[in-house]
């Protein structure tokens, strides 16, 4: 968004809210408060009674905010711990919002195994929850066609946007592979980037944000974005013992079959990681390339240690994972060089 027009959308968010409150937009204490990759924008709104909200900008031109509403309403009635929506205006694309405070769980993560495991039990415990309780009737089918989309981004951003690489000959395999084991898994609701970033600590529990993007597909996906995302590279044992104690939960609350094995369920949830991890590298590339987006490129080393340890166990994956080392990893080191980028 240019800043000319990021300057009206914020004088027009002023008068929306000041119009809400009965207060002078002049007087409005309204300060920035996050961004994200999308065109998005939050705002952090001091009221005169001291408390705050969250208020969000999606430019309608450029933003379905509609989604997000309608998940919001139907989780919260559910009972899942997300914002609660004061105001929508969604001809405007403004929201008022909740104020969940600026503590993502990836923030609480670092250097203490001991608490790091048990923030990890809680975001698995609300997974598990928002797994069994959350609707999924009206949302879009995680299916085929979009894994494909988004698997594609790889060889469209990447290889030949970013690296000018040609397709490998195992791409065709592997891309059908993929998609065929993401089908094969039973189909719940699906945030899509449950992330620790997207995963607020406030009052004393974990709450949900960022979820417009849900769909209804597979069991692990919501996994693996957790266990495989921007903040963490686990250890191999630590990320199996992690899969199991997601699939033993899972089999004793009937999301899953227990005729499905640990080591058929870790196949499962490393073909998962596979997919999402080509997609976010394709993404990344996409927000650096076509959005103008920086800091993006930095973080694909770290999405590529993902991939690797994703693809690594399995013998199927093989003839790609050895083009992973013979030729993509050399390609992204140089390309990350010659632009000065430093690993994330």
């Amino acid at each position: 968004m240019s800043d000319a027009r990021q300057t009206t959308r914020l004088e027009a968010l002023r008068d929306w809210a000041g119009g809400r409150h009965q207060l002078p937009p002049q007087r409005l204490r309204l300060e920035l408060a996050a961004g994200d990759a999308s065109f998005r924008r939050y705002y952090r709104l001091w009221l005169d009674s001291g408390e705050t909200r969250i208020v969000m900008d999606a430019p309608p031109d450029k933003e379905n905010s509609r989604p997000f509403v309608t998940i919001a309403e139907a989780w919260r009635r559910a009972g899942l711990a997300v914002p609660a929506l004061h105001a929508v205006d969604l001809d405007a694309g403004f929201i008022e919002l909740e104020d969940l405070g600026d503590t993502p769980l990836h923030t609480c993560l670092g250097a203490d195994t001991a608490a790091d495991d048990a923030h990890y039990d809680d975001a698995l415990a609300l997974l598990a929850e928002l797994q069994n309780v959350a609707p999924a009737g009206a949302l879009p089918d995680y299916d085929a066609a979009l894994l494909g989309r988004e698997l594609d981004l790889f060889p469209e951003w990447c290889l030949g946007q970013l690296l000018a690489l040609p397709v490998p000959a195992a791409w065709p395999e592997l891309r059908a592979r993929l998609i065929d084991t993401a089908l094969t898994q039973p189909r719940v609701t699906v945030h899509r980037d449950y992330d620790a970033m997207n995963l607020m600590c406030h009052r004393d529990r974990l709450w949900l944000i960022d979820f417009q993007d849900a769909v209804h597909g597979p069991l692990s996906y919501d996994l693996i974005s957790l266990l495989r995302g921007r903040y963490r590279r686990l250890p191999r044992e630590a990320f199996r013992a992690r899969v199991e104690a997601f699939r033993r939960t899972a089999v004793l609350d009937g999301r899953l079959s227990g005729q499905l094995d640990a080591e058929a369920f870790l196949h499962q949830a490393d073909a998962m990681a596979a997919q999402r991890s080509l997609k976010v590298l394709g993404i990344f590339c996409r927000l650096t390339l076509r959005d103008a987006r920086a800091g993006y490129l930095a973080r694909l080393p770290h999405f590529l240690d993902h991939l690797r340890d994703s693809l690594a166990p399995w013998p199927a994956f093989a003839d790609f994972a050895g083009w992973l080392e013979s030729d993509f990893a050399p390609a992204l080191a140089r390309e990350l060089a010659a632009r000065g980028e430093v690993a994330a």
